[in-house]
C-alpha cells in the first residue's frame, strides 16, 4: 500500500486524526486529545501530521517544541497513532521520518517521548530500528490511565531520547538496523520468561545484563491482570534497577531483549 504523509492544518482533517487517535487507543468518541487542542498545537508552530492512504486517513503523529531554549530545544513527541491494519506497513516508521526531516529542517536535533517498557515491538523499534536511546525509567509516569491499552496497569515508561543527527540516527534512517546479537554478548538475564508466561527475576551485577519483555502485554492486561501486574513490578526492579545501578540500554532484539551494559 502507498501512502502520503503530510502536515495537518485543516480542521477537518485534525477532527479525523482526533477520533483516529480515539480508536486506536480503545476510546471511540473520547479521543486522548481533542481536535481544540490539535488545531492550538498547529497555530502555534507545532508539529501535527497525518498519513492518507487512497484519500483515507491510516495514521497520524503530534508533537511539540520543548525543553529550556537557552540551552537545548527538542520535540517531544507525544502521540503516535496507527490503525491496526496497516501496523506492519512501516507506516510508524516512516512517520518518525517525516517528524524528523522537519525537525532537522528548523535546526531542531533531539526528540523525545516516551513507552511502555513492558511492549515488545516498542523497544525494537525505538531503539534498533530508529536508533535512539532510553537513558530514564519513569515509575508510574502518567499516573492512573483508562484507555483500552493501559487501563488497570501503572503508567512506567521509558524516556526515549533520539539524537537527530546521529551516526545511529542516520544509519536507520537509510535502512541499516543495527540489531544487536544476542547470543554474543554472554550477558546474565536478569528477567526472562518463566513457565505460564510468569516474569523470573534474577539480580546480577555482570557487566553485560540481559532483560526479556512479555510476549504481548497488552493482551496479558485483559486476560490475566494479576500477571500483568507482577511483569510491572519485575520489569521496574530489573529494568529501572539497572538503570539506577548505572547500566545503559545498548540494544533491543526484535525477539524481546533489552541489552544493557555497564559503564
Amino acid at each position: 500500500m502507498k501512502y502520503e504523509i503530510k502536515e495537518l492544518t485543516d480542521l477537518e482533517d485534525l477532527r479525523r486524526l482526533a477520533e483516529l487517535f480515539a480508536v486506536v487507543w480503545g476510546r471511540p468518541g473520547e479521543p486522548p486529545m481533542s481536535s481544540d487542542i490539535l488545531r492550538a498545537l498547529g497555530h502555534s508552530g507545532n508539529y501535527i501530521s497525518g498519513a492518507f492512504a487512497d484519500g483515507r486517513l491510516i495514521g497520524g503523529l503530534v508533537g511539540w517544541l520543548g525543553g529550556d531554549p537557552r540551552h537545548e530545544l527538542h520535540m517531544h513527541s507525544h502521540i503516535l497513532g496507527v490503525l491496526p491494519d496497516n501496523e506492519a506497513r512501516g507506516l510508524g516508521f516512516g512517520l518518525k521520518q517525516h517528524q524528523r526531516t522537519w525537525c532537522l529542517e528548523r535546526g531542531v536535533m533531539v526528540m523525545e517521548w516516551t513507552t511502555d517498557p513492558l511492549v515488545r515491538r516498542n523497544a525494537y523499534f525505538n531503539l534498533t530500528k530508529l536508533g535512539a536511546e532510553a537513558p530514564r525509567y519513569l515509575v508510574d509516569f502518567y499516573g492512573q490511565m483508562r484507555d483500552g491499552i493501559n487501563a488497570g496497569d501503572e503508567s512506567d515508561r521509558l524516556l526515549i531520547r533520539w539524537r537527530l543527527d546521529s551516526r545511529k540516527a542516520e544509519a536507520a534512517a537509510s535502512g541499516e538496523t543495527l540489531e544487536p546479537d544476542v547470543g554474543t554478548y554472554r550477558g546474565q538475564p536478569i528477567l526472562s520468561v518463566g513457565q505460564d508466561d510468569a516474569p523470573v527475576f534474577t539480580a546480577s551485577s555482570s557487566r553485560v545484563l540481559l532483560c526479556e519483555t512479555p510476549t504481548d502485554i497488552v493482551a496479558l492486561r485483559r486476560a490475566h491482570p494479576a500477571l500483568a501486574r507482577a511483569w510491572r513490578m519485575a520489569m521496574r526492579e530489573a529494568l529501572g534497577g539497572a538503570l539506577d545501578d548505572g547500566y545503559v540500554i545498548t540494544g533491543a532484539t526484535r525477539a524481546g531483549w533489552y541489552v544493557l551494559e555497564k559503564q
